[in-house]
């Protein structure tokens, strides 16, 4: 059997939801395991999952109503203990500071660039295969 890795997703809207799955593929990079995928439509349902275990990597829309991927990402490295890595969904390049200040270890912006983010998607999975060994 092959090792999978849990990838939150965290945008209320569903065709973001599906943009990063289809970026995704089964998985970002040959190197990497599988990824499986946990949805959330809402902030509660984030931190539900997070409070469950098990998530590798989140991926959060800053785009998203009524609390974007920033603020809950902020919250997130705040309230849970040894919060997963985090990519953030921005909507401009010029956002990318307030992906800093949220704590996100990585941010590319929307519309998902598959390329893009697959990239950044295999890196945080690294590196959290080498916190984890």
């Amino acid at each position: 059997m092959q090792p999978t890795a849990t990838v939150l997703v965290y945008s209320d809207d569903a065709n973001t939801r599906e943009q990063v799955r289809l970026a995704t593929g089964r998985r970002p990079a040959p190197d990497v395991p599988v990824v499986e995928f946990v949805e959330c439509a809402t902030p509660a349902a984030v931190i539900r999952e997070l409070d469950k275990g098990g998530i590798d990597v989140c991926v959060l829309d800053g785009e998203a109503v009524p609390m974007g991927g920033m603020g809950l990402c902020r919250q997130i490295k705040d309230e849970i203990f040894q919060a997963p890595p985090v990519l953030l969904l921005i909507g401009r390049p010029q956002d990318a500071w307030l992906a800093t200040w949220s704590r996100a270890e990585a941010a590319v912006t929307l519309p998902v660039d598959p390329v893009e983010f697959a990239s950044a998607l295999a890196s945080l999975l690294r590196s959290r295969r080498l916190q984890s060994a």
